[in-house]
C-alpha cells in the first residue's frame, strides 16, 4: 500500500513540489494576517515567515548533520566483520 503511494507521488513529482511551495506560502501567509506579535521578545520573531523559515533550516541542518555523522561512523564496509 505504502509502495504505492510512494510511487504515485513520485510520479507526479512536480505536483507534490508545487503543493509544498503553496502550502508554505499558506503558512506564512496565516503568520502575517493572523499571528499577534506585539509581545515579541526578539525583533526577528516579528519578520513574516519567521518560525516557517526557521523549522525549514531546522530541518535541512538536522538533515546533513545526520548524513555526515552517518558517512563518519556509523555506516562501515560491507566486509567490516571479514577480517
Amino acid at each position: 500500500m505504502i509502495v504505492r503511494i510512494i510511487e504515485f507521488l513520485r510520479a507526479r513529482l512536480n505536483i507534490v513540489i508545487w503543493v509544498c511551495y503553496a502550502l508554505l506560502g499558506l503558512v506564512v501567509l496565516w503568520d502575517v494576517l493572523f499571528v499577534d506579535k506585539e509581545d515579541a521578545e526578539f525583533w526577528f520573531i516579528k519578520l513574516p515567515g519567521f518560525w516557517a523559515v526557521f523549522g525549514f533550516t531546522a530541518c535541512v541542518v538536522i538533515i546533513l548533520f545526520s548524513k555526515w555523522f552517518g558517512h563518519r561512523g556509523i555506516m562501515t564496509r560491507e566486509d567490516y566483520y571479514d577480517r
